[in-house]
């Protein structure tokens, strides 16, 4: 079997710094590039390899992605546009983990997966897809007579909310019932309104400490409640998501993918 070779972008952040570990204690994957700011890294080598990080504003950029089969890119929405050009111009796989793109960014990724294959996944976890399935099935049992409503917790650091893996659960469930989400969604409640609509799904979002993230959605129903639950308590199930999608995105044609592909839950 053919080792994947891996370049991560971003790789001494809060994420990259989980998924160059699950690289290296992955049989069939190697690490051969790290690309981070250059206030963040040392000139010594990362733990486990024999590689340097390469500062992102080097001119040896092009080089490091051509050096690789596939790039995961977990730098954030900031550098997404440079990162993506750059691996389409290398001809490279992308595993994409920033969330929240703006239109610009969305309409250059439509663009981008007519010549390169490209995992974008509001969460990499494998439990959390499931939980997408799950949801998903749940939602087509109960029908349309049961109030839906989400709740996310992430530490005080993140940026965006609600997660996208919310906003993904939400989308699920306005997708089965046939509804579009705009149409439906109420980002959190205050002051003197109106009864709750029966079509409409609650997404709220709580911030508090070093919660890695945690998501409940709950169905209720006349005399009954359904939670499901996804918590993470370490981001290593997220890197093994990503370890998991870089070996599958360098066999695909071009294209937009995501976890849910990667798993065969489609």
């Amino acid at each position: 079997m053919k080792t994947v070779k891996v370049t991560v972008i971003g790789g001494a952040g809060r994420m990259g710094s989980r998924i160059i570990p699950a690289i290296n204690e992955t049989d069939g994957i190697e690490l051969v590039g790290a690309i981070e700011k250059p206030a963040k890294i040392s000139g010594f080598p990362i733990p486990g390899t024999k590689i340097s990080f390469t500062p992102s504003d080097s001119d040896d950029l092009p080089s490091v992605i051509a050096s690789s089969d596939v790039v995961i890119d977990v730098s954030g929405q900031e550098a997404f546009m440079a990162n993506a050009k750059l691996a389409v111009s290398c001809i490279k796989p992308m595993v994409i983990g920033s969330t929240g793109l703006d239109d610009e960014a969305r309409h250059y990724l439509d663009l981008a997966a007519e010549w390169i294959p490209i995992v974008l996944a509001p969460n990499f976890s494998v439990g959390a897809n499931a939980m997408f399935a799950l949801v998903a099935k749940m939602t087509a049992i109960l029908g349309d007579g049961y109030d839906v409503e989400i709740i996310e917790i992430h530490h005080d650091q993140k940026k965006d909310a609600p997660s996208g893996t919310a906003d993904r659960l939400a989308e699920i469930v306005a997708g089965v019932r046939g509804q579009k989400l705009i149409d439906v969604a109420c980002y959190g409640r205050h002051g003197m309104g109106y009864p709750r609509p029966k079509d409409q799904i609650g997404i709220h979002s709580l911030r508090a400490s070093d919660v890695v993230g945690e998501h409940t959605v709950t169905f209720f129903g006349p005399g009954e409640r359904i939670e499901l639950v996804h918590r993470v308590s370490s981001r290593d199930a997220f890197a093994q998501g990503f370890v998991r999608a870089a070996e599958w995105a360098p066999e695909q044609n071009p294209g937009l993918y995501d976890m849910q592909d990667v798993l065969g839950l489609k």
